[in-house]
């Protein structure tokens, strides 16, 4: 159909489609900014994924323990009592002085135990005397031999009560009866002391000691010789290396648990007194396949990871080993170099498209580089 016979469109409609071309423009440019439909989809894809950081399960040294809290305690320690009566003339020691068995504490009064020991001397004496003569004169059959025997019964009496009144005089020295360092000292110069009463402490701290009451199950776990870990809460950032003394062969009816005993040395850092937590390793394996336990999901389930595997993320159930520190040792459910969240799992689903972030200097750091790999990594972001 020619110009001359076509149908005249009219000027209103003309305009009317020129403004729905340059709207349906508009919208074009807005939607797709230029790029083709299927470079915006993969955009909207990318929007929706579900930042995450993740760890690869790598094989390292882990051990397995027993972990336990205790208060330290001195292998030995002494109640220093008087065992006699009188009056504290000197005190020798001081708190914290160290002193040797043997060694003077205090001295007591000791005229009464003189005087009592002078006497049953004399005594001594005088039947010794006696008896040496009686046995002349029962030779001569001029006394019995029956008040012969009475004297030599009188005299070993007299010779015991001589040796007891000498012992109390020594008692009026009191001597320490171990090696250690005075902890307490309950009396003074002056001081009356009455007999058994307690007047000084002193403690071995040269070899500290830690109790731990532990659940029958663990029984065939520990035994005598094996390595103990101390951190002492008034030591912040140190740890002590100590060894299993002793275990208790039986189980306590009532609790349930048996008693192990770790001994540490004493150098002069711990001391009598301090509580701390202990870790007993009680087996090791050299080349186990870890991850980090900040990995596991915490759903009330069994154990499983999220794993990226194709950009999205995969649920994978697991059975767990040994667990030390910050790792868990994996025993099924994954292979060496797999990708585990450790970060954001908590908003991911089966099949979630995931975008892996770089993980912070920090983690590097903590996960075995050094400080200034860390730091040469963070100038190059």
């Amino acid at each position: 159909m020619d110009r001359a016979t076509s149908p005249a469109v009219p000027a209103g409609l003309r305009a009317v489609a020129a403004a729905l071309a340059l709207a349906a423009a508009i919208t074009a440019c807005k939607g797709g900014e230029g790029k083709p439909p299927a470079a915006a989809q993969g955009e909207q894809a990318a929007a929706d994924a579900v930042p995450v950081e993740v760890a690869e399960a790598t094989r390292r040294p882990i051990a397995a323990s027993y972990a336990g809290t205790a208060a330290l305690e001195p292998r030995a320690e002494s109640q220093v009592v008087a065992k006699t009566s009188g009056v504290a003339l000197e005190v020798l020691v001081e708190e914290g002085q160290y002193v040797k068995a043997g060694q003077p504490l205090v001295r007591l009064d000791p005229d009464r135990a003189r005087l009592a020991l002078a006497q049953n001397e004399a005594l001594v004496r005088k039947l010794e005397n006696n008896y040496n003569r009686a046995r002349q004169l029962v030779a001569q059959q001029l006394i019995s031999a029956g008040e012969v025997d009475q004297m030599r019964y009188d005299l070993e009496q007299a010779r015991a009560a001589y040796d007891l009144s000498r012992l109390e005089l020594s008692y009026t020295t009191v001597v320490a009866p171990i090696s250690g360092v005075v902890a307490s000292r309950d009396i003074k110069p002056g001081n009356f002391v009455q007999i058994n009463s307690p007047i000084i402490r002193i403690v071995d701290s040269s070899r500290l000691e830690a109790t731990l009451n532990v659940p029958e199950r663990e029984m065939a776990k520990l035994r005598a010789g094996q390595a103990v870990t101390l951190v002492a809460d008034a030591l912040p950032g140190r740890s002590f290396s100590g060894v299993v003394d002793r275990v208790a062969p039986v189980v306590d009816n009532g609790t349930g648990t048996f008693r192990v005993v770790a001994s540490f040395a004493g150098d002069g850092e711990l001391t009598a007194g301090m509580f701390g937590r202990l870790s007993i390793n009680y087996d090791q394996r050299a080349d186990a396949l870890v991850v980090p336990r900040t990995a596991l999901l915490e759903d009330g389930g069994e154990p499983a990871v999220y794993v990226v595997r194709d950009g999205h993320a995969a649920r994978v159930g697991l059975k767990l080993g040994y667990s030390e520190g910050g790792w868990v040792e994996v025993r099924e459910g994954l292979a060496e170099g797999d990708a585990v969240v450790v970060a954001g799992k908590s908003a991911l689903r089966e099949g979630s498209a995931v975008q892996v972030l770089e993980r912070e200097p920090q983690a590097e750091v903590a996960g075995g580089k050094a400080p200034a790999q860390a730091a040469a990594a963070q100038a190059a972001r």
